[in-house]
């Protein structure tokens, strides 16, 4: 029986030697890869991180910024914390982020996109392609005082003078953000300033009546509203927004 059994064993080990030594040797499989291959794995996998990271470029180099600071500001102003909701007040700055961005989106697109995707530039030009056109936006709505307090900053680290129109993206992004923030705070003053106006009206009165139980807050937030609809108020703010972009 043990004698029968030996040959066939035998013969297995012959045969897993081989087939081990096949599975073993990995060294060349990235060779046997075409370098098209790998170029088309490389760009998928830059593709993927530029979408994982797209939130934070959509906020940081386009409009998105001011839009949001201004509604969440007009939100306050009304006296209404909840009301529109954040997804609305969300989706209405990323569509008007999209209207005032189309230009910048589609030069981006036909310059730099579709030539790396038919192979007729590579990363490092195409990167320069797409980022151009949004260099272009942020200088032309950057304000003077943040870019030079970042130059600054930058000059004090030991790196060149740089003009607003060469500068790295790491001086030029924080300056367009600040700049961004502060309009918005600017704009977003101007909207509360009646709705102010209308609190204080509604609290003398109120305090003149000795309704001393009744918050003003309560007796002013109909009228801010009638108010803000009479005079057309999104109309106008979202015209004066579009508008206030170079």
């Amino acid at each position: 029986m043990r004698r029968s059994l030996l040959p066939a064993v035998l013969l297995i080990l012959a045969a897993a030697g081989p087939a081990a030594a096949q599975q073993l040797d990995l060294g060349n499989i990235a060779g046997d890869l075409e370098g098209q291959t790998v170029g088309s794995i490389i760009q998928l996998f830059g593709l993927l991180t530029v979408l994982s990271l797209a939130p934070g470029i959509m906020i940081m180099v386009t409009s998105f910024t001011r839009f949001i600071i201004v509604f969440s500001i007009l939100r306050s102003g009304l006296g209404l914390p909840s009301t529109p909701a954040n997804l609305i007040l969300i989706s209405l700055s990323l569509f008007m982020t999209f209207y005032v961005m189309t230009p910048t989106f589609d030069r981006a697109w036909n310059d730099g996109v579709q030539p790396l995707v038919a192979n007729e530039i590579d990363e490092e030009e195409a990167f320069g392609l797409i980022s151009e056109p949004f260099r272009e936006f942020m200088v032309a709505n950057v304000r003077d005082r943040d870019f030079d307090l970042f130059a600054d900053l930058a000059r004090e680290r030991g790196q060149e003078d740089v003009s607003v129109q060469d500068a790295d993206f790491r001086i030029l992004i924080p300056a367009f953000m600040i700049s961004e923030i502060r309009r918005g705070f600017e704009i977003g003053f101007l909207i509360v300033l009646p709705f102010l106006v209308i609190d204080l009206i509604v609290a003398t009165i109120t305090m003149s009546m000795g309704m001393m139980m009744l918050p003003p807050v309560v007796v002013s937030l109909p009228f801010k509203i009638l108010f803000f609809v009479l005079i057309d108020g999104w109309n106008l703010l979202v015209g004066s927004l579009v508008r206030s972009f170079a």
